[in-house]
């Protein structure tokens, strides 16, 4: 994932199960290279982007892709927010469904500038991330999407408003592969630096005062592949733990441990001194999108999950068969 940060790559969602195909979410590179706001363009087809110089037949092969649900790459004249057009390099994949239907159309932007050194190196590097982006992205859009969630949703925006920090989570992942492959002694990524960066990362958003947070991660490395299911699983398990375990109280606390196991592997514990997970609730839930998503992580993972209910609190371990070592899954 070498240039992942330097190629400034704007992400867009679009949801066709909806009229018109309108986005349900766009990045903060989005906002800067178009100078739209998140919020004015939430609902609304990708369109509004084109003007007077566009070229129809660039915009009449965007449509016949996605009509067709097939990714389609194009260099499209577009607008940003103040008139100023820009060429953008336009990639849209679909995310598909069990039965190969389009669930989700993700789109890449990458703003072309005359100043910039456009080299086969960087397309390769754009074409590598797209599909490394595609794949890991599929595997959370396809959990929002599956019909079972959908049914029971009461809120769907929530989920669509839970796509920030999922999406936080997967660059968090990449930016640590890169700095392992700046390693030439590294085999693989730093997983205690790592989760210690997701956790900051979901406090600073979802946490609020009076909630103290404590973190110990024992350094070890795995793969990428493997570093993105567990990074997700932390992001969920302790997003859940803010939006639920402290309701009504004042103060609380989170403790956070990863430890090497001995025969191999590692164990993950996230505990809380909350209100409690009712008797009635299993959680996680395939009823939800977190739960959901959870149980394909720890699928994928070969992993197991045990949750703990106390008079004062909850504890959840989840431990990951493979040898900290064992690298043959890494990523590119």
């Amino acid at each position: 994932m070498a240039g992942f940060s330097r190629l400034s790559l704007a992400i867009v969602i679009t949801n066709p199960q909806v009229p018109d195909n309108p986005i349900v979410y766009v990045n903060d590179a989005f906002e800067r290279i178009t100078g739209y706001a998140r919020s004015s363009v939430i609902g609304r087809n990708c369109r509004f982007l084109q003007g007077e110089r566009t070229r129809k037949t660039d915009v009449d092969r965007i449509r016949t892709a996605v009509e067709n649900g097939r990714e389609v790459s194009v260099d499209i004249l577009n607008y940003r927010a103040s008139g100023q057009p820009f060429l953008n390099r336009l990639t849209i994949a679909p995310i598909l469904d069990e039965q190969g239907n389009p669930l989700y159309f993700l789109g890449f932007q990458k703003e072309l500038r005359e100043d910039e050194d456009e080299s086969v190196s960087n397309d390769t590097i754009l074409d590598l991330l797209l599909g490394r982006v595609h794949g890991d992205l599929g595997l959370i859009l396809r959990n929002i999407a599956h019909p079972d969630i959908r049914e029971n949703l009461t809120e769907p925006m929530t989920e669509i408003e839970a796509m920030p920090r999922r999406l936080d989570c997967i660059q968090l992942v990449y930016e640590e592969m890169q700095k392992a492959d700046r390693e030439l002694d590294r085999a693989g990524l730093d997983l205690g630096a790592l989760l210690s960066r997701i956790a900051a990362n979901v406090t600073h958003h979802e946490s609020r005062p009076g909630i103290r947070v404590v973190q110990q991660f024992e350094q070890m490395e795995v793969g990428l592949d493997d570093a993105l299911r567990i990074a997700l699983i932390l992001s969920e398990t302790l997003s859940n733990a803010f939006s639920h375990a402290f309701v009504g109280l004042d103060s609380g606390f989170v403790d956070l441990r990863v430890t090497k196991l001995a025969a191999g592997g590692l164990r993950l514990i996230l505990s809380d001194d909350g209100v409690g997970i009712p008797a009635k609730i299993d959680w996680p839930s395939n009823n939800t999108v977190g739960g959901r998503l959870i149980a394909s992580l720890l699928d994928g993972l070969d992993a197991t999950i045990n949750v703990a209910r106390g008079a004062a609190g909850t504890v959840v371990m989840v431990d990951v068969p493979v040898h900290p070592h064992d690298l043959a899954k890494k990523g590119a």
